[in-house]
């Protein structure tokens, strides 16, 4: 599984990469998100095009850079993305298939292009979406959360949405987010990492919680031990992993639980 890290510090994006990471995200998506997000406690990045240049010559591990959402603002923003090097762009809050279509028209091969589904509209359109050229397509839980209007951020991993996004791609994969083996809240790392296995996530992003993790460690040390954690969860025996399954879906409902929200359970159609 490949792990992707949010960063615009050079020294972390080439120790991370070097470390065994597939790659770094600089962020630009801003547009709108602060009242989208408000009272959310999310992390909103203000990156920059030098932040973009300073990491693309810090670090030969491949460089994406998600951009706003689609809006007159787009072509510029490609134009720029590629100018200061980025391997791929991320389109964020994709609600239909004809803004993915014109995003990949202004790009015109030039780069990948790889897209978040994290609007209830882009779910009901998967596999429309996933018939594009993509370079890879993303379940974003926390603005899928705000967008149904729910407090349960990964209510998608047990309701069925992911599992139904997840068979229509045919490009790489990937959802959520992990930290270090060990942390984690409220659903423990390994269970989380346990689920992207279960589901086939090719990547997954390292983001504001893996770098306060990381404070005082070593990254040719973490990274490794991460992508070992994972390693060890594919070898798992089909017993450990119904266990682990029937464990996350355990700490979802207690988180569902804290927030107020009833239960909403699993299909019976999902895997045990």
């Amino acid at each position: 599984m490949d792990l992707f890290v949010f960063t615009v510090d050079p020294g972390c994006a080439r120790d991370v990469v070097a470390g065994g990471a597939a790659g770094i995200v600089v962020d630009w998506e801003r547009r709108g998100k602060a009242r989208r997000q408000l009272g959310e406690g999310t992390q909103i990045n203000a990156d920059t095009p030098a932040d973009l240049r300073r990491v693309r010559a810090a670090t030969d591990g491949r460089v994406l850079c998600r951009l706003n959402g689609f809006g007159s603002w787009t072509a510029g923003e490609v134009e720029e993305a590629l100018a200061c090097g980025a391997d791929e762009i991320l389109l964020p809050m994709v609600r239909e298939p004809g803004e993915v279509d014109r995003t990949l028209e202004l790009v015109a091969g030039r780069c990948g292009v790889g897209i978040l589904i994290e609007t209830q509209d882009a779910v009901e359109q998967a596999a429309a979406l996933a018939a594009r050229p993509l370079s890879r397509i993303y379940v974003g839980l926390n603005d899928l959360r705000i967008d149904r209007r729910s407090r349960e951020l990964f209510r998608p991993l047990v309701d069925g949405t992911v599992d139904a996004v997840r068979a229509v791609a045919t490009v790489p994969f990937g959802v959520a987010g992990l930290t270090l083996p060990g942390g984690g809240w409220p659903v423990p790392t390994r269970l989380l990492a346990a689920e992207l296995v279960r589901v086939g996530a090719d990547f997954t992003f390292l983001r504001r919680s893996f770098h306060a993790d990381m404070v005082g460690r070593d990254p040719f040390v973490e990274v490794p031990r991460t992508l070992a954690g994972l390693a060890e969860l594919r070898a798992a025996t089909a017993e450990q992993a119904a266990v682990d399954r029937r464990a996350l879906v355990a700490a979802i409902d207690e988180a569902g639980r804290r927030s107020g929200e009833p239960l909403v359970p699993a299909p019976m159609s999902q895997p045990a």
